[in-house]
């Protein structure tokens, strides 16, 4: 297990096709199968429990961001 750069720790793992991982007691990680350019998971969570991709909040954050004079728009 390593440290990344915001403090937490990161487990890295090789999973096999139908294998899951619990996160807590109410969140299922399944891993579907995939290839070399995709992997295809499906979660189970409650409701309550909010699921977003990073590719998503990274979007987000990037279209809330005010442009600065270095930016242009031409």
């Amino acid at each position: 297990m390593s440290v990344n750069k915001e403090g937490f720790n990161m487990l890295r793992l090789s999973v096999n096709k139908n294998e899951y991982l619990m996160v807590g007691k109410d969140v299922r990680i399944t891993f579907l199968g995939g290839n070399d350019r995709a992997m295809r998971l499906m979660i189970d969570a409650p409701k309550e429990v909010n699921v977003a991709r990073g590719k998503a909040i990274e979007k987000r954050a990037a279209e809330k961001e005010p442009a600065t004079e270095n930016d242009c728009f031409c």
